[in-house]
């Protein structure tokens, strides 16, 4: 049996807001959970994990979930292609130690 890996009560929380948020947007369009599974090219059991706020479940799905659903995940923020933009040039300016290739 795999251990469990120990998550901070704000992750799960967050974690199980997101789910709840999909879950409403979907029940909003109408969607049923096969219906998003469907759309996004996974299981309906894994929309149902998303949506219980699973932690194991992997945040490209989630994202691609949310998206799907309409749910706004960095609203009020610039755009994301703005904060990418705004990491990258960070990125260029710290040594090149602490730099990924």
């Amino acid at each position: 049996m795999a251990k469990q890996r120990p998550y901070s009560k704000y992750a799960i929380e967050a974690a199980s807001l997101l789910g709840e948020e999909i879950k409403a947007c979907r029940k909003l369009r109408g969607w049923s959970e096969k219906e998003l599974a469907e759309r996004a090219g996974i299981s309906r059991a894994t929309v149902q994990k998303i949506e219980n706020g699973d932690m194991g479940c992997a945040l490209g799905l989630v994202f691609e979930a949310a998206a799907l659903v309409g749910v706004e995940l960095f609203e009020g923020q610039p755009s994301l292609a703005s904060q990418t933009q705004y990491m990258q040039m960070i990125k260029a300016v710290l040594p090149k130690r602490i730099r990924q290739s």
